[in-house]
């Protein structure tokens, strides 16, 4: 597939990561309308983002990967699954679109009589005083790195050709619920830069200031799962049959 068409797919995708992800706690988590009690909470949120990268990985994983995440894209480098060179590509990619998400977002959002984004906070992720729980900043930095850890690490399982062909998809958009439902208290759960860059450019100030964190983290987070899945996964025969085929 040519590289275009992958960057096209991947910002496609995040575009609709943010969207839908982000849109349901921004539009929908808390929504009071005429029926009492209709909005979703963070439960409904959780199992928005998981649908998003779900429904994702059916539509355009055979086209570009649906890394749809930088973090996810530094892991499968590392873990020896997707080409170096193809790297900054896919990150520039999904954080176009990420930002346009954010972007028609922030049109819908604002149709809303009084709406405040910045007081909204507009689904930017963040510690202490930003944090939902107010967590701390080593709390979050500590959840991160591990979510997104475990994250990398259901994908590669669940990509492994050993893996029951088919059912990737919804093992990785499970894992990415049972994340957001564990960490949303926390950190507004990132576990993705380009999801936590397009809110918080929209968002300014202290969003803008803590951003640092929710690329750190995750990326550090998908390097160790992408250093230690293959040291577990790998074998001894198919690593000295990689070596002979080499």
């Amino acid at each position: 597939m040519q590289l275009s068409k992958r960057l096209a797919a991947e910002l496609f995708g995040t575009f609709w990561l943010v969207l839908g992800g982000c849109g349901s706690a921004v539009l929908a988590a808390n929504f009071a309308g005429p029926v009492h009690g209709l909005g979703i909470g963070f439960v409904g949120v959780s199992l928005a983002f998981g649908l998003t990268v779900l429904t994702m990985a059916y539509a355009i994983g055979h086209i570009s990967g649906c890394h749809l995440n930088p973090a996810v894209s530094v892991g499968l480098t590392v873990a020896g699954r997707f080409p170096a060179r193809d790297l900054v590509p896919y990150i520039a990619a999904q954080l176009i679109g990420a930002v346009l998400g954010a972007f028609v977002l922030s049109v819908i959002a604002s149709g809303q009589p009084g709406f405040d984004l910045v007081a909204n906070g507009f689904a930017s992720n963040g510690y202490g005083d930003r944090s939902p729980g107010h967590y701390s900043l080593a709390a979050a930095f500590v959840c991160e790195v591990v979510m997104t850890g475990f994250f990398l690490f259901v994908i590669l399982g669940a990509t492994d050709k050993r893996a029951p062909a088919g059912f990737a998809p919804i093992a990785i958009g499970l894992c990415l619920t049972l994340i957001h439902l564990i960490s949303i208290p926390v950190t507004n759960t990132s576990v993705n830069p380009a999801r936590s860059t397009g809110p918080a450019l929209f968002v300014g100030g202290a969003a803008v200031d803590q951003l640092w964190l929710f690329w750190v983290a995750p990326i550090i987070g998908a390097v160790i799962a992408g250093v230690l899945y293959p040291l577990i996964a790998e074998s001894h025969s198919s690593n000295s049959q990689k070596l002979a085929l080499d």
